[in-house]
């Protein structure tokens, strides 16, 4: 067993690890970041160049889960309660990117931010029976220099003052928006016809170069796919100034496996992991950190080590929130529309509105005719549909084959609504550990427990009809509506539903959440461990809410704002945000032709 030291040590380097390790490392502290998957991201030799791993390759995506997990080497289950046994459901249950960028790497990259209202939603709305919401241990107005800085620092390309729901902002974008997808044009102007309020997403994506990598060229694989371009700044981007320091030793295939303790078992020495290179068995290594370790491997894998270990109480695990989605599909005419609707080209989604999270008699009516104090909703993407592979499998064998190919109703010919539909917490939605089922190296596999509550289910059902003759109006010949987990009673087998039983939303938080109560939360308001006190959580699990917005910002923000804290470094500036800001600068010029062009 070889031993490391270091300063902080951190688990996982997905948006939130990253981060972290750009602040730290930027302060001049010596970090160790161990990551479970293999890096097909930068390299960890100077100068940090990306590496060119990716393509616009489906099978290697989604066959042969090339950013990770393997479901059969990393099983996880389901089940919607404790009435249902052990599990339902066995294999891949929403899993993320197990890779060196985590999430990041795979997602679209909208990055919009929380509102003042997200942040004391118990305050502002009041309670709801079956339900534990409570408000966050701080506000906004807390959190936005973060917001300003993480913004700067990931590079986001966005349109300030568009849309009317947004909440204040200290600073502009620092990119302007990329090419309008043309469907989304359409289908925006049939949104403002029905009275709602769409604007060009916010996006964590070069809309022109910066930052020494190249602009977007909308080659269409952004969702679910690594960037072949490197485009995509989250996390790239903070991990390459994190190496460039020199402080940063990134280390992939090192699947941590334990924490290590003191003597008072007050405070956390470093970390054990398995060295995944290790052949024919990873031998077992330990990493020991002087000051911290953060925990920022998910709202799912992060509880499944507190768990393992026996660390952060009772509540570790429990309030486990996702976004209840609501698709709503438009099938549109190949004579109207010969360009074709779908997404194989473009970023997947350019268009969001917010209309379903704000407060409105609409939505006051619904909540009362459901006997529920208030509903909210949630942002909604204008999105496409499937990709050539994903729309031939989905179509199947048989004679019909090559015309429903030729006719391209689920690519070419297809829209979609997706609403993030805001999730509210739930003691007994949570993850835990399976009691049966455990991954190739013998450790516990991770075990969802999870039902959505009638609030979202109301939501849902409040949004589809909206949204249909929203499609219907754009000139879709047909509108329907589905949700993820399906709505109403239906049967818990995947094949019963073509979305599958367990939720299909990427968005996991809420199973550390944070509070000022120990008795209430498992993390400070600084997000330590209230039993382990140099422990910090840097990702999602430590949401207190679900929001109804893409947590990506928002898990970033607050991980700046924890590792500033942790080191004291200033929170609005340092070295690797002034050189953003100077990277960001140098595209001004062609910035504006960009806005210019958008505008027109």
């Amino acid at each position: 067993m070889s031993t490391t030291d270091c300063d902080v040590v951190i688990v996982g380097s997905g948006p939130g690890g990253s981060t972290a390790a750009e602040v730290l490392c930027g302060a001049g502290w010596s970090v160790v970041l161990l990551e479970k998957g293999r890096n097909h991201l930068v390299s960890t030799t100077p100068p940090h160049e990306p590496l060119r791993h990716f393509a616009n390759d489906e099978i290697a995506a989604h066959r042969r889960h090339l950013l990770g997990p393997d479901p059969l080497l990393e099983p996880r289950t389901y089940r919607r309660s404790v009435e249902d046994g052990d599990h339902l459901l066995v294999g891949e249950v929403n899993n993320l990117p197990s890779t060196v960028g985590g999430g990041g790497v795979h997602a679209d990259a909208k990055l919009p931010r929380f509102r003042e209202e997200d942040f004391r939603l118990r305050s502002e709305r009041g309670p709801v029976e079956g339900a534990d919401v409570r408000d966050w241990p701080l506000t906004y107005d807390e959190l936005e220099p973060h917001y300003a800085v993480v913004e700067q620092l990931f590079g986001v390309a966005g349109e300030t003052g568009t849309n009317p729901f947004a909440a204040p902002r200290s600073s502009p974008y620092p990119l302007p928006p990329g090419d309008d997808m043309p469907m989304a044009l359409v289908t925006s102007a049939a949104a403002e016809r029905a009275g709602l309020h769409p604007y060009r997403a916010p996006t964590g994506i070069n809309s022109v170069p910066a930052d020494g990598r190249p602009a977007c060229t909308d080659c269409g694989f952004c969702g679910g796919y690594g960037c072949p371009v490197q485009a995509k700044n989250d996390p790239i981007a903070a991990l390459q100034r994190a190496l460039r320091t020199g402080n940063c030793d990134l280390r992939a295939e090192s699947y941590v496996t334990g924490i290590v303790l003191d003597g008072t078992g007050r405070r956390a020495t470093g970390v054990r992991y398995l060295d995944l290179r290790g052949h024919p068995e990873p031998p077992s290594r330990e990493v020991r950190a002087r000051v911290a370790v953060v925990l920022a491997a998910g709202a799912f894998e992060t509880p499944r080590l507190l768990i393992a270990e026996g660390l952060g109480g009772d509540l570790v695990g429990r309030y486990l929130t996702y976004h209840h989605q609501t698709f709503t599909v438009g099938i549109f005419p190949s004579d109207r529309y010969p360009q074709g609707t779908g997404g194989e080209r473009g970023r997947s989604v350019t268009h969001l509105h917010d209309d379903l999270v704000v407060d409105s008699p609409e939505l006051r009516g619904a909540a009362a005719a459901a006997g529920l104090p208030w509903v909210r909703g949630g942002v909604v993407e204008h999105g496409a549909g499937h990709l050539p592979v994903e729309e031939a499998i989905t179509y199947g064998r048989g004679d019909h084959h090559l015309s429903s190919m030729v006719d391209s109703a689920l690519r070419r010919r297809m829209w979609a609504f997706t609403m993030q539909g805001e999730d509210l917490p739930q003691a007994s939605n949570r993850v835990d550990l399976d009691p049966r089922i455990r991954d190739v190296w013998g450790r516990p596999a991770g075990r969802v427990t999870y039902a959505p509550h009638r609030h979202e289910l109301v939501a849902s059902a409040h949004a589809a009809p909206l949204h249909e003759a929203v499609m219907l109006d754009a000139g879709a010949e047909v509108a329907f509506s589905a949700t993820s987990p399906p709505r109403g009673d239906v049967e818990l087998h995947a094949a019963a539903n073509p979305l599958g039983a367990a939720p299909a939303s990427r968005h996991v938080m809420g199973t550390t959440r944070m509070g000022s109560d120990p008795s209430t939360s498992v993390v400070s308001p600084s997000q330590r461990l209230w039993d382990v006190e140099n422990v910090l959580v840097c990702d999602s699990s430590v949401f207190v809410t679900s929001a109804g917005y893409n947590p990506t910002l928002t898990l970033a923000a607050l991980a700046h704002r924890a590792a500033v804290e942790l080191c004291g470094a200033d929170p609005t500036a340092g070295d690797a945000a002034a050189g953003a800001q100077s990277d960001r600068s140098d595209s001004r010029a062609s910035a504006s032709a960009v806005a210019e062009r958008n505008r027109s």
